[in-house]
């Protein structure tokens, strides 16, 4: 009751103003069990941060007192990040700080996040059906079942309700895209669901009849988190590899009733355009606009009065999406001067995710909004929210470009800090870039010793306010690895699952994309077929 009565009064201050930007990220604090994960990245924000830690420090995370405790199977691959909300009452099982994971095989499990034990599961499968087939792509294998990172509302609901996107097929090879929204007390769906994804666009691109360009569940995958935000729910996908016919969808519903309430799609006089930014989320700030990275895609040159696409198609682009008064218009958008070329060698912008930065200041004292991004091309894009830069055919007119930072490309999501950005690209060491006036340097202030492989790596970061920064990144792999490092010098490392003899904190192999949990003195660790946890020994 205290965590619902809290949490209550941070929405009642969240409707009644416009809210500053760290009120937007969806996380409220529990004295039992920690700062809530509620969705991608732990805010809508997208910064990988809980500053409510206060159980691991500098001092305590190593091999000696700090290790694997152990690891929760599950029935597939646990793509989407597992989710974390306190104090919920489950029917005659008392009062859990839970933990929930998702699985591809389309499940979702409710599990006491302290002890492990199961408290629920649900298939999401209706009767006569199976997870989806690969759709002969490799990027996701051996089905596809529940990919997006769930999100939670703790208020909706009789209990709070975690909102969840799965796919499924049946004996005649029929695809189904759905939207459930389950009670996070007994995993019972609620609101009359699941939804069945349906959709059209006015358009003549791809999968386009009679001008209106159609959803076609089986060319998609939702892949990117899902983003609450102002009672809506939104959905993005991406395709099976470049497997066309595929298009760019953003697709919102009511969070209450499951109804589809808005549209928009990113190339609906072209191809492609998908959303894929490896496995990250949609961002949002505080005034409601939502930031999207789209992959390689159509895109035209050729400019309106506005500046914007002739066409409205904005492949290989950094979008601003507007949802003021219920409706999904692109606002504002970057795309580089060279956009055309990097899609037509699939060099696509959208392997990443964005991060929306708090204000920063400038020399002369005023504040920056700024939102962040980086992919293929290996370049850290710095852009003004009010003022992205849209399209110039000799160079890129935004607020700031950072060429050289990175030695690989990008698929993953950055996370912010204290001050400092965190990357980690492919065969690259993680780099925190410390931000100075406003800007970034082109060197990194410090950066891993340890060279992280395909993907790379999503950092997230746990402390207690500013004090006892870690910086926490997942290694994919055969045998996959969990490192920890001092969040101001990345080149303390303090842990890694490795040190320990005779494989003490092995977990098992990793999954291609990993966004790891840290919540009440616990890391959780998705992985082919379970969840690792961490913590004190």
């Amino acid at each position: 009751m205290q965590y619902r009565l809290i949490c209550f009064a941070e929405w009642l201050r969240r409707r009644i103003s416009a809210v500053a930007f760290f009120v937007a990220i969806i996380a409220c604090a529990s004295p039992a069990g920690g700062q809530s994960v509620l969705t991608y990245h732990n805010n809508n924000a997208r910064t990988g941060q809980n500053l409510n830690e206060r159980i691991l420090t500098l001092s305590n995370v190593n091999v000696t007192t700090f290790g694997k405790l152990f690891v929760i199977s599950v029935d597939g691959k646990v793509d989407a990040q597992p989710l974390y909300l306190p104090g919920v009452a489950i029917p005659n099982k008392g009062t859990h700080n839970v933990l929930f994971v998702a699985t591809e095989n389309d499940s979702i499990y409710a599990f006491d996040a302290t002890n492990g034990t199961l408290l629920w599961r649900r298939s999401l499968l209706k009767s006569g059906e199976t997870p989806s087939d690969s759709r002969n792509c490799s990027q996701v294998t051996p089905k596809i079942g529940i990919t997006a990172t769930p999100t939670i509302d703790p208020l909706a609901g009789p209990n709070g309700t975690i909102y969840v996107m799965s796919i499924s097929k049946n004996s005649s090879s029929g695809y189904f895209q759905r939207l459930h929204g389950l009670n996070v007390a007994t995993g019972a769906e609620q609101f009359g669901g699941p939804v069945t994804i349906r959709a059209s666009f006015p358009g003549t691109g791809d999968n386009s009849n009679n001008g209106s360009v159609i959803f076609d569940p089986k060319q998609y995958k939702a892949r990117p988190g899902l983003l609450l935000l102002n009672g809506v729910v939104y959905t993005t996908w991406g395709s099976h590899c470049d497997h066309r016919p595929y298009t760019g969808w953003v697709i919102g519903y009511n969070q209450a009733t499951l109804q589809q309430v808005s549209v928009l799609n990113l190339a609906p006089n072209g191809h492609a355009a998908a959303i894929w930014m490896s496995g990250g989320a949609p961002a949002s700030d505080s005034a409601g606009n939502v930031y999207i990275m789209a992959g390689n895609g159509t895109f035209e040159t050729t400019l309106n009065a506005n500046g914007f696409p002739n066409k409205n198609d904005f492949g290989n682009a950094f979008v601003k999406v507007s949802t003021l008064n219920g409706r999904l218009i692109v606002a504002d958008y970057f795309a580089m001067f060279n956009t055309l070329a990097e899609s037509s060698i699939d060099e696509d912008l959208g392997s990443g995710g964005p991060l929306v930065l708090p204000g920063l200041k400038d020399s002369s004292g005023r504040t920056w909004q700024l939102v962040v991004g980086a992919g293929k091309d290996k370049k850290i894009y710095l852009l003004n929210r009010n003022n992205m830069g849209k399209f110039n055919p000799t160079f890129n007119n935004i607020y700031q470009e950072v060429p050289t930072a990175l030695a690989g490309s990008v698929f993953s999501s950055p996370a912010y800090f204290n001050g400092t950005l965190y990357f980690g690209a492919v065969g690259d060491a993680i780099r925190a870039f410390r931000f100075s006036n406003a800007r970034l340097p082109s060197v990194a202030s410090s950066k891993t010793s340890h060279v992280f492989p395909y993907p790379g790596a999503t950092p997230s970061i746990s402390a207690n306010g500013t004090s006892n920064g870690i910086m926490w990144a997942p290694e994919n792999g055969t045998v996959a690895v969990l490192h920890a490092y001092d969040a101001a010098n990345l080149g303390r490392e303090l842990y890694n699952s490795n040190l320990a003899a005779g494989g003490r904190d092995h977990f098992g192999t990793g999954n291609k994309f990993i966004t790891l949990t840290i919540a009440n003195g616990r890391v959780y660790v998705g992985t082919t077929n379970g969840v690792a946890v961490f913590g004190l020994r």
